[in-house]
């Protein structure tokens, strides 16, 4: 049985006190020092606390902005027209002077992770005044609330480098904010992990959900990794961290094991929405160590409506690659379902893959599309000629990258012989319109789509896996690769061929094949993506979290970490490779405007930034 979340009129009555006070109060107090009511002082009330805890996770991990833009992975449309057309695109991706202060995604996650300590501190600082609650049971309530305090603290110091840190409950309004040293701030973090793993139970056999100790293990190998890197030596990281990683993830490993087929993680589906089976989802797999919780209760499936939120999950909507204007498409139905293009996948991405042998290529894209009515006497090419179209048919097709299609195996619209369009992976962004599609048309990102739910931004059921030991199995090679000892497993190799060979399924032990050089668009030679002890290294093991955690909140925090962030988006990003401005300034986020106007005196602003 899942975590319960306590449903929104009740959410809505506990935050109209949590964190809010008068007018001036919200306009004018830090964020990171907000206060609370007087509800939360018996078993009830801090329950209740500590469960809207977990439900604030799905309005921060909603904001991905920060996460995905202005990587190698994502982009945005249009980079055709940035020369031609003298367009600059996003701020995220062109890494220009637009990258301020100001840009309204580093508000929305800075809030919201304050929102999420403050609520953590509340919770660690009344510990002592709850007396009508179980000690063994508080203890684990304090324990959850460490971890999803040090996992708030995690992503804050990764984005800003010093923050504030507050630790204590704030119990009356004030605006004085100073920033703690990143160094600080991570062996505060290890000590709340540490804490939480000593109390926390192995798994929570009646609210599944909850942090348990596999939980605190697996961010315990993820800070220590990311600590050893010791960024711009400024987080008091020391070799040794590496070996820690190793030792936290074969915990991770030796509990959680891995899924044998890479698609059971995520919703099952047809490509074809005509041979839709609609069948029924599990979001729980022994493989998932942590997961953002969702419901099909929809009184229960909003964020924190404190903020603005929506209900349910909206992975299913935000990779762009709509449908909605191939011939036979019925419009805005959930054959399909809407996609949104926030989020699209940069065609050198395409190339990390071997679409043949790699089962992650058919999972995580819609390789074709097909018409859901009959259309008579379309015209494909604008020249007069006619054809008809069968509920059915194939009407788009995007041939893979090592196989790319010649002229005359393309579609009419464009001149060739094939009653379909056909666009090469490489061509995305580039071809010119036809009535079949525009050249903004991108294959769906599909890893994260659920059939069956109402056409919408946001309604989806299934949970979004922040935790996998797979990459449990990624950072234990990475960790190696830096000088750790070799794990449980053996060497860096060992762990990494572990997650490629399952995700190869029957073709285990093969060769699979990607692009020797995926930013050059179009070349066809390859290279294998198998590791040996002697090949193995830190772009290899990106380019296979690339393909194994695609879109699933780590991307930026994966090239800051590995100091790749410049190298790789300025090849693969197309903006960014056109039009970006990236510096050393751009491995830290600015601190955002509003928090420096409502701090007194004002925090200082990161280094490069105004």
């Amino acid at each position: 049985m899942k975590i319960t979340i306590i449903r929104q009129y009740v959410i809505i009555f506990l935050l109209m006190f949590f964190g809010t006070g008068c007018e001036d109060f919200l306009e004018e107090d830090s964020i990171s020092n907000q206060t609370s009511d007087g509800y939360y002082v018996d078993a009830k009330g801090y329950e209740d606390l500590v469960r809207s805890s977990y439900t604030l996770l799905r309005d921060i991990h909603r904001a991905r902005d920060l996460v995905l833009q202005g990587t190698d992975l994502f982009t945005t449309l249009g980079w055709s027209e940035a020369v031609s057309g003298g367009s600059q695109g996003s701020a995220l991706n062109a890494y220009d002077i637009r990258l301020n202060s100001s840009v309204g995604g580093l508000a929305t996650l800075w809030d919201l992770l304050y929102r999420e300590i403050g609520r953590t501190n509340t919770i660690i600082g009344r510990e002592d005044d709850i007396t009508d609650m179980d000690e063994d049971l508080k203890a684990i309530r304090v324990g959850e609330a460490k971890f999803l305090r040090a996992f708030s603290y995690f992503y804050l110091v990764q984005q800003w480098g010093d923050v504030p840190m507050p630790l204590e409950e704030a119990t009356s309004a004030n605006r004085e904010v100073n920033k703690v040293a990143a160094s600080e701030i991570y062996s505060q973090i290890l000590s709340d992990l540490t804490e939480a793993e000593a109390v926390l139970p192995e798994k929570d056999a009646t609210e599944y959900g909850r942090a348990t100790k596999g939980a605190a293990q697996f961010l315990l190998a993820r800070v220590y990794l990311t600590r050893g890197w010791n960024y711009n030596n400024s987080l008091g990281g020391t070799a040794e961290d590496f070996d820690k990683a190793v030792e936290y993830a074969d915990k991770v490993i030796s509990a959680y094991p891995l899924e044998p087929e890479y698609k059971n993680l995520f919703p099952l589906h047809s490509e074809n929405p005509l041979e839709e089976t609609f069948p029924t989802q599990n979001a729980e797999n022994d493989e998932i160590v942590f997961a953002v919780q969702y419901s099909d209760d929809v009184l229960t499936n909003n964020g924190d409506p404190s903020v603005e939120s929506y209900p349910g999950n909206d992975a299913h909507s935000i990779f762009g690659g709509n449908a909605e204007d191939i011939p036979g498409e019925l419009g805005r139905t959930s054959d399909y379902n809407r996609h949104l293009p926030h989020f699209i996948t940069t065609p050198a991405t395409y190339r990390l893959f071997d679409p043949e042998l790699d089962t992650r290529y058919h999972h995580n894209f819609v390789e074709a599309m097909y018409a859901l009515s009959d259309v008579n006497g379309f015209s494909p090419s604008g020249n007069g000629n006619t054809i008809d179209i069968a509920q059915g048919d194939t009407v788009l097709y995007f041939r893979p990258w090592d196989d790319p299609a010649e002229p005359s195996e393309k579609g009419l619209d464009v001149g060739g012989d094939k009653p379909y369009a056909v666009i090469n992976t490489d061509e995305i962004g580039i071809l010119e319109e036809s009535p079949y599609h525009d050249r903004f048309k991108t294959p769906l990102m599909w890893k994260f789509w659920e059939p069956g739910i109402p056409y919408s931004d946001s309604e989806g059921t299934f949970d979004l896996a922040l935790f996998r030991s797979a990459e449990a199995y990624l950072i234990a090679a990475e960790a190696i690769v830096k000088g750790a000892a070799a794990g449980n497993l053996g060497g860096a190799d060992v762990y990494y061929n572990a997650v490629v060979d399952r995700a190869l399924g029957a073709n285990a032990g093969s060769e699979p094949m990607m692009a020797a050089n995926p930013a050059e668009l179009g070349t066809l030679e390859a290279v294998s993506y198998r590791a040996t002890p002697g090949n193995i290294d830190i772009d290899m093991i990106l380019d296979e979290r690339a393909r194994e955690l695609m879109g699933e909140y780590v991307r930026w925090y994966d090239l800051k970490r590995t100091g790749k962030l410049i190298e790789r988006t300025s090849l693969m990003n197309p903006w960014t490779a056109q039009v970006g401005q990236m510096e050393e300034k751009h491995y830290l986020r600015p601190i955002p405007q509003h928090e420096i106007d409502r701090s007194l005196p004002s925090i200082a602003q990161n280094s490069g930034y105004n």
